[in-house]
């Protein structure tokens, strides 16, 4: 009598990605990541976010955030993002985000920030740093 296994079935991973707007995007950030993320969202469920929140630590100019964001935007779909095949957004348009960070942030001691690793990258290199 021989037993068979049962089916293994393929598992098709969600891939979850952002992008900081602070700047104009460069050939770093198409090599880095934009290009992955075209070729992920053909294969795999995908959202991709602008996470502009993120870009407020660096960049607090309203209207220049606003302009890289929509630039953002703009070069993925110049790059071949397909909307209909895997999402985009504003981090910004996702309530949530800052509810949870309201919550992390009453909840996590100054000591614990202040060992995060780009809280002290910031601090070494005499650089403005914040819970952010």
């Amino acid at each position: 009598m021989t037993s068979k296994s049962p089916a293994i079935s393929k598992i098709n991973p969600v891939v979850v990605s952002g992008i900081q707007p602070s700047g104009t995007l460069h050939m770093g950030n198409y090599f880095g990541a934009i290009r992955q993320h075209i070729e992920f969202h053909d294969r795999h469920e995908a959202y991709f976010f602008i996470v502009n929140y993120h870009a407020l630590t660096t960049l607090q100019d309203p209207k220049a955030l606003s302009r890289y964001s929509t630039e953002v935007a703009l070069d993925y779909l110049a790059l071949g993002f397909d909307p209909d095949k895997a999402n985009l957004f504003l981090q910004s348009d996702v309530p949530e985000v800052t509810e949870l960070a309201w919550i992390f942030f009453t909840l996590t001691p100054v000591s614990q920030l202040e060992k995060g690793v780009s809280f002290k990258d910031k601090v070494a290199q005499g650089l403005g740093s914040n819970a952010g």
